[in-house]
C-alpha cells in the first residue's frame, strides 16, 4: 500500500555532495531519503519554488516526450528494492494510461516537484 506524502524538508550534506529530503504523511509519519546527488536536490528545490525556466536536459526530454504523445505526469510511487529506493512514474492522457517502472527515486521526486504532482511512498518505509 502506498501513502501520499509531502516534502517537509529538503537539503544537502555539503561534505559529501549528497541530497536529503524528508517526507511526511497526513498522519504525521515521516521518511528521510538520502544518498542521492545534491544537484537533484537543488533542482527539486528550484522546482518547488516555481522555477520552470532552466530545466535540466533529462527533465526537458521527459516533458517533450509527454507532450508528443499527449500525456502528463499523474503521480510517482517510491518503494524499496533490495536496499535501493526506486520509483514507478505514472502518466495519464486522453485514452492513455501507463507507467515507467524501477527508476531512480530522486529523479521521480524531481519530476513530481516540477509538475506539482503527488508523491506516494510505500507504507512500510514510513515511521
Amino acid at each position: 500500500m502506498f501513502v501520499k506524502v509531502e516534502i517537509k524538508n529538503l537539503g544537502y550534506v555539503t561534505d559529501s555532495c549528497e541530497g536529503v529530503v524528508e517526507f511526511t504523511s497526513d498522519d504525521g509519519r515521516a521518511f528521510i531519503m538520502n544518498s542521492f546527488s545534491s544537484e537533484v536536490s537543488y533542482h527539486i528545490n528550484r522546482f518547488m519554488a516555481g522555477d520552470r525556466n532552466s530545466m535540466p536536459t533529462i527533465y526537458n526530454l521527459v516533458e517533450e516526450l509527454a507532450n508528443q504523445v499527449g500525456v502528463e505526469l499523474e503521480k510517482v510511487e517510491i518503494y524499496e528494492r533490495g536496499n535501493v529506493l526506486r520509483a514507478n512514474i505514472y502518466f495519464i492522457g486522453r485514452n492513455k494510461k501507463f507507467s515507467l517502472e524501477n527508476y531512480r527515486a530522486s529523479d521521480a521526486v524531481a519530476l513530481a516537484a516540477f509538475y506539482n504532482m503527488p508523491i506516494y511512498i510505500d507504507d512500510l518505509l514510513l515511521a
